[in-house]
């Protein structure tokens, strides 16, 4: 076995690489003959290196017939514009001659390059259009003069933005919408003409996503990490109007030379332009590898604002709390939910400024007495520091199920005060972690299975009260398929069938339930009560709802009965036994204070509401 294992290993060895696919430029230069493209070098040029594939090459162009008129140029003396053409390897299209010619050349260097027909624009299937009158089926002189090249970075697909870097940034954050910007900027027309001279005092300052530099420009900018300097070649598609400078008519590119000075970080926290923060100190390190996880310990300084005219003070740390920063771990809902998104995005020693919604910041925490209801807020905070949780390195099996209560009994506690999202990521972080835990022996094994079901089912217990009835029947499924005789993963499952509406499959795990434990009889009968008045809740109004539908004779039309909403309210208190795990080891009475869950689909609400009545009995003829 071993021998052939090893001729199996020599053959994968000896195995050519891959080759690189063909490319079109590929297949084209196959299509060269001898003789068809002949090179004289008029002036050389000077250095080693050649243009290589993704390099950016300047050049002037002048085609002549073989007797020396000229057909075409670039250059201002021979009636052109004066402006170089830009090309780059392996992205621009461009005849054959100059795809097989140009990486031939050294910088500065003129040659001559005598082309047959099919080596311009003669060639069958050529990618370049032929300029008007221009003779494409005569032998060419076309004379070249390699201007420069260099690396570039395509911006845009369409090579309608490129950029050459010309000293290298500080870091790699680099600015997004909303973030604000300084940076000095002048701009050229490709032909030399200045535009916009450097301004002497004080760089440019612009927003991110307002037009207040063109559009090229900004997308080129947003790939500058702090302190690079580049030049950024614009063609007109992407020279739009902006504050900066008008459209210049006319020109057809435009090249910046930008040095990106500063940008302030910000952050449109949700997304809905209600969050928003301002960094007004930066901090040390990278973003965001350096920014604080979630079950850090974080100390920090802040000053509580209303958006008043006066701007009122209702709380600072260096006076109301003695001098003290404030410490608080993240993800225990300890803080404004909104003051904790924005901490989570600082880095140590930065310094921010945020502008919350009071659904973000007092509405839904215990408000300070001198905030008014529904106000928005803005706090200073200053990130002194923080530490990173410890993980369980080096710990014993039995340090690891400590830790693992307090973290569980942190979940417990936030899932009292409705706070499911953060209780769930309590109990997940401990199911992540324990995929690295051994147990040594089988009452540590015994032990660690039954701490990881009761997670499963605590957290399938957070995704019923946050409506996501699917993922909560995975979740209880888990425990089910390594103990199919798990009684509270049966109830569990049982009341998110029962939520989604599945009631059937919710009476079977209810009655099972009872089948391998008699002892849980009160909890399933209590469930299989509150069942049944859930389905002549909908019986009722699907009763309500069709009344008539199908009492007429043939011919005649009925009128589908409308809901008013009065008997949309439940009839009972809609009290279950939430038998979350570790609370303490109560089951409590909770009344249900989430948001309804998502209906399920339309057809299947059909399907079930006609059957509760008896319709799925009926026939069409």
């Amino acid at each position: 076995m071993a021998v052939v294992a090893d001729e199996d290993h020599e053959q994968q060895v000896k195995q050519p690489e891959k080759k690189k696919p063909e490319s079109e430029d590929d297949k084209r230069r196959k299509k060269i003959v001898p003789g068809s493209l002949m090179k004289a070098i008029v002036r050389p040029g000077g250095g080693e290196s050649k243009p290589a594939e993704g390099n950016q090459v300047i050049y002037h162009c002048t085609v002549r017939t073989l007797d020396g008129v000229t057909v075409e140029s670039t250059r201002s003396e021979f009636g052109g514009k004066g402006t170089p053409i830009r090309y780059v390897i392996g992205k621009s299209k461009i005849i054959l001659g100059l795809l097989e010619g140009i990486p031939t050349m050294l910088k500065g260097e003129v040659a001559m390059f005598k082309m047959k027909p099919e080596m311009h624009y003669g060639e069958k299937d050529c990618p370049v259009a032929a300029p008007d009158n221009f003779p494409k089926d005569s032998e060419l002189h076309f004379e070249i003069e390699l201007i420069e090249f260099s690396k570039v970075k395509v911006i845009t697909d369409d090579l309608g933005v490129l950029k050459k870097v010309i000293e290298e940034g500080q870091s790699w954050e680099t600015p997004r919408e909303p973030y604000e910007v300084k940076a000095w900027i002048s701009a050229k027309s490709g032909d030399g003409k200045v535009i916009l001279s450097r301004t002497k005092d004080e760089p440019y300052f612009f927003t991110f996503g307002k037009p207040e530099v063109p559009k090229g420009l900004e997308l080129a900018i947003a790939t500058m990490p702090r302190g690079e300097k580049a030049v950024i070649y614009v063609k007109s598609q992407y020279y739009t109007e902006s504050t900066l400078m008008p459209v210049v008519e006319g020109v057809d590119e435009v090249h910046f030379e930008v040095e990106l000075v500063h940008f302030i970080q910000v952050r449109d926290v949700l997304g809905d332009g209600r969050l928003i923060k301002r960094r007004i100190r930066d901090g040390r390190g990278e973003f965001p590898m350096d920014c604080p996880l979630q079950d850090s310990l974080l100390r920090v300084h802040y000053k509580g604002l209303l958006l008043n005219e006066e701007k009122t003070v209702f709380y600072d740390t260096r006076i109301d709390n003695n001098g003290q920063p404030l410490e608080f771990s993240s993800g225990e809902g300890l803080v404004p939910q909104g003051f904790e998104m924005s901490v989570r995005l600082m880095l140590p020693g930065e310094v921010s400024l945020v502008t919350c919604p009071p659904d973000y910041a007092y509405d839904k925490f215990e408000r300070p007495a001198n905030v008014p209801e529904g106000a928005y807020v803005q706090w200073e905070i200053e990130l002194l520091d923080f530490n990173t949780p410890k993980d369980w390195t080096g710990f014993s099996f039995r340090e690891i199920m400590d830790d693992v209560e307090k973290i569980k009994g942190t979940g417990n506690r936030l899932f009292k005060e409705e706070k499911f999202e953060l209780a769930k990521a309590k109990y997940e972080k401990v199911l992540r972690e324990f995929n690295h835990v051994h147990p040594q022996d089988d009452e540590e094994g015994k032990e660690f299975a039954n701490t990881r079901n009761l997670l499963h089912l605590n957290v399938a217990a957070c995704l019923l009260k946050l409506g996501e009835h699917k993922k909560s029947i995975e979740t209880c499924n888990k425990v089910l398929d390594a103990n199919p005789v798990h009684v509270k993963a049966l109830y569990r499952r049982g009341m998110a069938y029962m939520a989604s509406g599945d009631y059937e499959e919710a009476r079977a795990d209810f009655n099972k339930m009872m089948s391998i434990d008699k002892s849980s009889e009160a909890s399933a009968k209590a469930a299989l009560l509150k069942l049944k008045k859930e389905e002549q809740e909908v019986e009722r109004r699907v009763r309500r709802q069709f009344k008539g539908l199908f009492d007429k004779r043939p011919g005649e039309i009925a009128e589908v009965g409308t809901n008013d909403g009065q008997d949309d309210e439940a009839t009972s208190e809609n009290v279950e036994k939430d038998d979350l795990d570790n609370l303490d080891d109560q089951e409590e009475r909770t009344r249900q204070t989430t948001a309804p869950p998502p209906p399920p689909g339309i057809l299947s609400q059909l399907r079930k509401l006609f059957t509760s009545v008896g319709l799925n009995r009926c026939t069409i003829l």
